[in-house]
């Protein structure tokens, strides 16, 4: 298991323990996070589970790119340098200790 932690609009701090394989957004729905909506259900096909990680994790896992990148466009909320969508970052041990920031909208 990895562990992780969403961080909400206003600073409440929720650590979940990941299993490998799956995508941040499933983690998050299947524990219940606020805030990562995900109405297409991964399918890269809307920008509802837009999320800002932590600098460090977005050195090891890479910037968004390709139709994730375009799709970021859409996000209700301004993207950063350190904006993914949580459906295409699949957890590994990589995410271990991540701080994951869910914007203030999704829609």
């Amino acid at each position: 298991m990895v562990q992780f932690t969403f961080i909400q609009p206003d600073g409440t701090r929720n650590t979940v323990y990941a299993t490998p394989g799956m995508s941040v957004m499933e983690t998050a729905q299947h524990n219940g996070i606020g805030g990562i909506i995900a109405e297409c259900g991964g399918s890269m096909a809307c920008a509802t589970c837009h999320a800002y990680f932590d600098a460090d994790t977005i050195a090891k896992i890479g910037a968004s790119e390709g139709n994730e990148h375009e799709m970021l466009d859409f996000a209700a909320t301004p993207r950063s340098e350190h904006s993914r969508l949580s459906c295409q970052v699949e957890v590994s041990e990589v995410l271990e200790g991540a701080e994951i920031t869910i914007p203030d909208s999704q829609v």
